[in-house]
């Protein structure tokens, strides 16, 4: 099954039969079929198990839901039931559709993902505290993607390395000594969600590449909302609502030319710590 999508998580669970044709038992006549299908938990960024009963499941299904992250089969499995684990990344309606081996659909259905609160983020620097709210709904990979690297403890001791007065801060990529560590796989541009690169927004640093945004992102310290579309736009995924003293702070530390990289502060502005708080 081709993958549109990077949240589309699916699962190809496919089994080797054999027998002669004329056995009853043979995959020539037997169908799969399901009856049923449910989730123990809907709750964003925690892992829900999801089980499918019906006939015939040993011959395989192909199982999507779009607000996994990964779909894993847990063990036990029959053939009148299966189980499968997921961590839930997405929120609002999204699709779960089941099909056999030959593509053919046997279940299709929404289900609601609730978001209670929306995610925060506290970032503690060597000159203060900021809280980034998430917009998952906006956004769904983006934020995904920075939660991962926030509960990872990828953040922890990073710099913010460029910083422009009347533009932007930028930061979580590199280190003091402006080496850069290794990164997760590059994401999906989300640019176009209705975010737009506004004074205290926080959106994701990439190359020309569009789809390249790992770890670096960038606090907008005015309005800018060319970067909305300008060369193919940088996605927003939240804002700062509380600690935007913090941000004004470091936008006015003094620069200079280092390792090759412009506006570089010249006293280093450490992440010290980045922690989920809602």
């Amino acid at each position: 099954m081709k993958l549109s999508v990077l949240l589309l998580s699916s699962v190809a669970l496919l089994s080797a039969c054999g027998g002669s044709g004329s056995d009853s038992s043979t995959p020539a006549t037997r169908k799969v079929s399901i009856s049923e299908v449910s989730s123990d938990q809907l709750v964003y960024r925690k892992t829900s198990v999801i089980t499918v009963k019906g006939q015939n499941l040993d011959l395989g299904i192909n199982m999507s839901h779009q607000g996994c992250l990964k779909i894993t089969e847990l063990t036990g499995s029959t053939p009148t039931q299966k189980v499968f684990s997921c961590k839930i990344i997405g929120v609002g309606s999204v699709p779960i559709v089941i099909s056999d081996g030959s593509s053919n659909s046997l279940y299709a259905n929404n289900v609601t993902i609730p978001l209670a609160k929306q995610p925060q983020v506290t970032m503690t620097t060597s000159l203060g505290s900021v809280v980034l709210e998430l917009n998952p709904a906006k956004a769904p990979i983006t934020v995904d993607n920075f939660l991962n690297y926030v509960e990872s403890g990828f953040y922890v001791n990073k710099i913010f390395h460029r910083v422009i007065q009347d533009f932007m801060i930028q930061g979580g990529g590199f280190n003091a000594d402006l080496t850069q560590p290794a990164t997760q796989a590059p994401i999906k541009l989300e640019a176009g969600n209705s975010l737009s690169n506004l004074r205290g927004t926080i959106a994701m640093a990439r190359t020309e590449v569009l789809d390249s945004a790992t770890a670096q992102f960038f606090i907008n310290v005015v309005d800018n909302q060319a970067l909305d579309t300008n060369a193919g736009g940088y996605a927003v995924f939240g804002k700062v609502v509380s600690g935007i003293e913090t941000v004004d702070k470091i936008k006015v530390v003094p620069t200079s030319t280092r390792g090759g990289l412009q506006n570089v502060p010249v006293t280093s502005v450490l992440i010290n710590s980045m922690i989920q708080t809602q």
